[in-house]
């Protein structure tokens, strides 16, 4: 791999941190002294852009880590695999040596996976696989809510490195209250978070997100329902609205645009030059695509279920939690979760099967109420009817239990 030279960033796209209103640019960032191969933890997510470019300038290997996101064993990992754990602090950078020091891999990105099945894992990318997006754009000033360091943090940092007229917003994923607000202030045209992210926009910043003058809106990171697509639609009806699958595996696979959840069955085994080859083997999408990570070509099982309806392949969830055996009945959790999150007083909602000494299992769902919807025992029973309406008896939640708010990981998704 060799290093991308210095004239692939585009110097003068804007960067500005909303959480100090400091506004500077590619060119102005302080440089930083990379000795690879280095895994940089970071305070927060715009004190990762100098890294990012200095990266792009140098080539130098690299993986960056939210401090969030750092425990000891992770830290134990990479020293033992070969990296100098550098922690960016306001002192200064403190080095941690390698436990077991080995050369430098030129041109190296390593991402984190989000760990929401076991422990994280180390994938290697270069600056030229994770950057997807090319060509003439029209001009926007993005917002990045993502933790430093992501598959999805990296896909719209490498989004402003290298396009003219692509400036980034920085809120940090540690401090998402009033980012709608700030939004609008500084002039954020473009917005790219996961469902997640968008359903906690919609509960608690409703009232300022009008006032932000989004002509992009995309989702990804978690399986995306129709429910919010429909509402981000009704708040934004002149914005173009995208769901990507995406994964730091896998890269960039899907993207979709027509406004509706799941993706066209004719998409299924067509081959397209420079693009992902989609197909389904035994309900798991399986994906042989360009923007892989090392060590993943050809036909890569995705470990992500799929029910295919209406001509549509929808992404229900992961394949080891999503199919819940209800007395030898199978029913997808995704599917249950997208039908409770259809009804107009469920802002969120999570399914899983629970242990029953009669018939295996029980379907159980914790949901999370619209602003202003009151918790009554005459609303649960509403909400389970409506979900018997497009479900079967066996897949309609027994148990219904309120959460106060969505729980939330450092990675922007649902923690349940």
């Amino acid at each position: 791999m060799e290093a991308p030279p210095a004239a692939s960033i585009v110097a003068d796209n804007r960067l500005i941190d909303v959480r100090t209103g400091t506004e500077t640019t590619w060119a102005d960032l302080p440089r930083v002294d990379l000795v690879a191969p280095a895994a940089v933890v970071v305070q927060d997510s715009f004190g990762a852009l100098a890294w990012a470019r200095e990266h792009a300038l140098t080539g130098a290997e690299l993986l960056v880590v939210a401090a969030s996101r750092m425990e000891a064993n992770l830290r134990a990992e990479l020293l033992g695999g070969g990296f100098d754990v550098v922690t960016d602090s306001a002192g200064g950078p403190v080095v941690e040596a390698s436990t077991d020091p080995r050369p430098a891999e030129d041109g190296r990105l390593w991402l984190l996976t989000s760990g929401s099945t076991g422990r994280p894992k180390r994938i290697g990318h270069t600056l030229d696989s994770l950057t997807t997006v090319a060509g003439d754009l029209a001009p926007r000033r993005w917002l990045c809510p993502y933790s430093p360091g992501t598959y999805a943090w990296w896909q719209v940092v490498t989004l402003a490195l290298g396009s003219p007229a692509q400036d980034l917003v920085v809120v940090d994923p540690t401090a998402l209250d009033g980012w709608a607000e700030a939004a609008a202030r500084y002039g954020v045209t473009a917005a790219s978070g996961t469902p997640t992210f968008w359903r906690q926009a919609l509960m608690g910043q409703k009232a300022q997100l009008p006032d932000v003058p989004l002509e992009q809106i995309t989702l990804g990171g978690e399986p995306v329902d129709q429910a919010i697509l429909d509402q981000l639609r009704a708040v934004f009806p002149a914005a173009r609205i995208s769901w990507i699958y995406a994964s730091s595996e896998l890269g960039a696979s899907i993207v979709v645009h027509d406004g509706r959840a799941g993706f066209p069955v004719e998409w299924l085994d067509r081959e397209t030059e420079g693009r992902p080859r989609l197909a389904v083997r035994e309900n798991e999408l399986v994906i042989a695509s360009p923007h892989h990570g090392e060590g993943l070509e050809g036909a890569v099982p995705t470990g992500d279920a799929v029910v295919v309806e209406d001509g549509r392949v929808i992404i229900t969830g992961r394949i080891n939690s999503d199919e819940i055996n209800v007395g030898g009945a199978k029913v997808s959790a995704g599917v249950v979760r997208g039908v409770l999150q259809q009804h107009p007083d469920v802002a969120w909602a999570q399914v899983r099967g629970r242990k029953s000494p009669m018939v295996g299992n029980l379907v159980v769902a914790d949901i999370v109420l619209a602003d202003g919807v009151e918790n009554t025992r005459e609303l649960i029973t509403a909400i389970q009817a409506f979900a018997g309406e497009s479900l079967p008896e066996y897949g309609v939640p027994r148990m219904v239990k309120v959460l106060d708010e969505i729980p939330v990981t450092v990675t922007g998704k649902s923690a349940l």
